[in-house]
């Protein structure tokens, strides 16, 4: 078995993801996403589908949180 790395619960069907050269154990993708995905700049949730990108590597959740953090020109993918 193995462990995860966000709740430390020893469970068989554990799996792990790689991002940037880094490799976590997960027993949920719950735990992933709070491990792994990233934050809004605005309203702190975890972005776990496209998000919008603003220049400096900021995230959002979407144009809206942008737009109230100020920063024009983001438009939600679709």
């Amino acid at each position: 078995m193995a462990i995860c790395d966000t709740c430390g619960n020893d469970y068989d069907k554990a799996f792990q993801v790689t991002k940037g050269g880094k490799t976590m154990t997960f027993d949920s993708f719950e735990c992933a996403i709070a491990a792994m995905a990233p934050k809004c700049v605005h309203c702190g949730c975890r972005v776990i589908g496209h998000g919008v990108e603003a220049s400096g590597g900021k995230i959002y959740c979407c144009a809206h949180c942008a737009a109230q953090s100020s920063v024009t020109g983001l438009k939600d993918r679709i």
